[in-house]
């Protein structure tokens, strides 16, 4: 039963039938004042007439008379008379004090509310051409009592309004909550891994923007997946390669197949394929932490020209081996940030850089502070890349699986880290074609 109040439905009909409720009692609290005051008004508008009826009767009056006329008429009332010296006699008269006997004396008619005990009692009086005073007195009580049949007939309309707008309400709360039910059972399929599932459209309009967006998020799920699965497949293909190799070159010694002379090399062949291994783990750890929601940035004051030489003095073997120079450019500037993920990052821009950059060519590792703003930009001379490649350069694996074939590749995550490790640190990454040919890859860090 809780759960059906924490429903939709259960809370669409629970409201409902709350305003149905509150509509009832307040129509009900206003019907009942407006039949008990038309009651009062139409009371005293039948007395009114009928003390001006006995009032215009031909002859003398008197007290009998008037009752029995009052009786046949069976107007339920009071019956009074004032003689032209003042004295009352009847029951009506009661209500009326000496200042009000003096007021019919002069004005000639009399109309007011006595309250009298606990109850309160109309009054008419009217004065003939006598000058007798008749008058006509009526409890509000009997009145009321009259307009309880009206009240009762109300109380019943009301009651059944209240049922048809509760049964009503269930409907539409059904109404309602069964394309969101319906909703709901897709994102629960699709959380257990089905893909490509139809989503009829729906309304009103608010649902049907949810399951709008929930078959936008199926695509995505889609596609992320595939990307993934893809990347995953390449990463496989690409362990399974050294790995090959390692296990190879182990069976070989197992079997005293390599000869001393071939030990150099099968030493140099285990410890190159190691290392891709190695940078293949390294990069997926690095990917892994990028994830984390943990993940920390120390941030201190940063000297650019210092921490740019000592990345080019840390890739000078390769760089030399590789017939590539690399050369620093700055305006003596610093900024504000993690200085080992900056550095992770410029490593990360240095070595794709060298991968593809052509013996006797120039890497630039340039940086520019202008305000709290610092760029840092890994400047090569390599083939470059198209709008399209670029356009996609910082997706894991995709510029790998395009040139794979055609030029030296990575692991196929090294953009894309640094791509995520600027995100981190609050900056920007850009990739542009060089006027002269290669490519630019510009950093832009802001200080704090």
């Amino acid at each position: 039963m809780t759960g059906w109040f924490r429903s939709l439905h259960g809370r669409i009909t629970l409201v409902t039938v709350a305003v149905a409720v509150l509509a009832v009692l307040v129509t009900g609290a206003v019907s009942v004042q407006l039949v008990r005051q038309a009651s009062v008004e139409r009371a005293r508008a039948q007395l009114s007439a009928q003390v001006q009826l006995l009032s215009s009767l031909p002859g003398p009056l008197t007290l009998p008379d008037l009752r029995e006329r009052v009786r046949l008429a069976g107007a339920h009332a009071m019956v009074g008379l004032i003689s032209s010296s003042g004295k009352a006699t009847g029951v009506a008269s009661r209500y009326l004090s000496a200042a009000n006997v003096q007021s019919l004396t002069t004005a000639g008619s009399l109309s007011l509310t006595k309250r009298a005990n606990r109850d309160s009692v109309l009054v008419e009086a009217r004065k003939t051409k006598r000058g007798v005073g008749v008058v006509l007195a009526r409890p509000l009580s009997a009145v009321n009592d009259e307009s309880s049949v009206s009240i009762s007939r109300i109380a019943l309309a009301l009651l059944i309004g209240t049922v048809v707008a509760i049964l009503a309400g269930a409907l539409l709360s059904r109404w309602l909550s069964r394309p969101l039910v319906t909703t709901a059972g897709i994102a629960r399929r699709m959380a257990s891994g089905e893909r490509g599932l139809r989503i009829a459209p729906h309304s009103p309009s608010e649902v049907a923007d949810v399951a709008d967006a929930l078959a936008s998020l199926d695509v995505a799920l889609a596609t992320s997946e595939s990307r993934q699965r893809d990347f995953l497949l390449a990463i496989s293909h690409e362990l399974r390669t050294p790995l090959t190799a390692v296990r190879g070159y182990a069976e070989a010694l197992a079997d005293g197949l390599v000869v001393n002379d071939d030990l150099p090399s099968v030493g140099r062949t285990l410890v190159a394929e190691t290392e891709r291994l190695d940078q293949f783990v390294a990069d997926l750890l690095e990917l892994a932490r990028l994830e984390a929601d943990d993940f920390s940035i120390n941030r201190e004051e940063v000297d650019l020209t210092r921490l740019l030489s000592e990345a080019r003095n840390a890739w000078l073997a390769r760089s030399d081996k590789l017939g590539v120079t690399i050369d620093v450019q700055t305006d003596g500037g610093g900024l504000t940030t993690d200085p080992r993920r900056l550095r992770q990052i410029i490593d990360g821009l240095i070595e794709n850089a060298l991968r593809i950059a052509p013996e006797g060519t120039v890497i630039q590792l340039l940086a520019h502070v202008d305000g709290a703003t610092s760029t840092i930009a890994v400047r090569d001379s390599g083939p470059g890349l198209n709008q399209g490649d670029m356009a996609v350069a910082f997706e894991r694996g995709a510029l790998r699986d395009r040139y794979r074939d055609l030029r030296p590749v990575g692991t196929g995550l090294g953009l894309s880290i640094a791509s995520r490790l600027v995100a981190r640190l609050g900056g920007t990454i850009e990739m542009s074609r060089a006027p002269s040919g290669g490519t630019i890859i510009t950093v832009a860090l802001t200080s704090g």
